[in-house]
């Protein structure tokens, strides 16, 4: 980024990348770091040799991690290679940080709208933003549930006798209300919450609330055809269907629920190919006598002889070693390769029990 004549930031360019299935398990200041060294390589060119550059991140403790007396090996190397370039590091937090934080935030959700509410309000009808919102919230309105959907959640509650004895809590706080729900559901109890007659649930306080799934296997159905077999859903992997309804509603064991939908989908069973692995390597059957198992293959490439004969068949008995090779042109066909073997192995040896050869169509067609 540079700044303008106005003092503002503009960005010259971005990059990104996926991270690799190792990288993925490096620790928090292992991946700030592997982010800063991407991009002084990417933009080496450029920061080489200035005199000094600023590196904003949003990671606070980033700044005392290079500088800890205890460093992996890792981080070590990298180190090593940050001390080519002249620069310092700023934290900056996310909330200032926003022309690199939006890149890694989707466009499409924003947590602050939930079943289709918005955060806007009337009197902010004149905001030069407003627009922009209602878009927003207009959009991830597609995915949340309707009001007919709302109404047969909250019916469902009083069906569950687990959601129903949390709801009763949340309406009128009691210790006697409070002692009816298991200890575990006790132990969890702040994460729930009532919007209006819709029970809510938050993995942490800056998570985003998520309708909570009662026990009822039409309404599961009906959620996870919304998030799957509708055109909108577009019947895609377990994975993907598994992180568009979580974002929305929470059930205990989720996962295991889409993942058995989504194998059991009968669109999804008759379209969509199936993975077919790779046969299984075995060895070949050990040779017990000689000339019951040959292997027979073409070496190409060699250098002409008197009839322009630039082939050699090769016959190998697997058992004994015995080779037999027959001069051919490139342009040898099946049935002069069978004429090539009658003469030299079965005229000989006999009829082999076995035959090993790789996929030349001299040897899968008329052969």
């Amino acid at each position: 980024m540079q700044f303008d004549d106005e003092d503002r930031e503009r960005v010259e360019s971005y990059q990104s990348r996926q991270m690799k299935p190792a990288e993925r398990n490096y620790p928090v200041h292992d991946k700030e770091l592997l982010a800063m060294r991407y991009a002084l390589i990417k933009f080496r060119v450029y920061l080489l040799g200035e005199q000094t550059f600023a590196v904003y991140t949003d990671h606070a403790s980033l700044r005392t991690a290079m500088k800890s007396p205890h460093l992996s090996q890792r981080m070590a190397r990298w180190l090593s290679f940050f001390a080519e370039y002249n620069f310092v590091d700023h934290y900056k937090p996310g909330k200032n940080n926003i022309l690199a934080d939006a890149l890694s935030r989707r466009p499409d959700y924003d947590p602050r709208t939930v079943l289709g509410r918005q955060v806007i309000d009337d009197e902010d009808e004149d905001d030069d933003h407003c627009a922009v919102c209602i878009a927003s919230g207009i959009n991830l309105t597609n995915v949340s549930p309707e009001m007919d959907l709302r109404d047969e959640i909250v019916a469902a509650y009083a069906d569950d006798a687990v959601y129903a004895g949390i709801v009763a809590y949340l309406r009128a706080p009691s210790d006697e209300t409070l002692g009816a729900l298991s200890r575990n559901t006790r132990n969890q109890i702040d994460r729930y919450h009532l919007d209006g007659d819709l029970l809510c649930y938050n993995i942490d306080k800056f998570d985003a609330p998520r309708v909570v799934v009662p026990n009822d296997d039409d309404l599961r159905a009906r959620i996870i055809h919304e998030f799957h077999g509708s055109p909108m859903g577009a019947h895609l992997g377990r994975e993907k269907t598994f992180a568009a309804v979580s974002r929305d509603f929470f059930r205990p064991h989720m996962y295991k629920w889409v993942r058995k939908w989504v194998r059991t989908c009968e669109t999804c069973q008759r379209v969509k190919p199936s993975k077919s692995s790779q046969a299984p390597l075995r060895p070949l059957p050990i040779a017990t006598e000689a000339w019951r198992s040959v292997s027979m293959d073409f070496i190409f490439g060699h250098p002409p002889d008197a009839e322009g004969r630039t082939g050699v068949l090769v016959f190998v008995d697997r058992f004994t070693k015995m080779v037999h090779l027959i001069p051919v042109r490139d342009a040898v066909t099946a049935a002069e390769t069978a004429a090539h073997f009658i003469d030299c192995v079965f005229r000989h040896h006999g009829l082999p029990e076995s035959i090993v050869s790789d996929r030349n169509p001299r040897f899968t067609s008329a052969f």
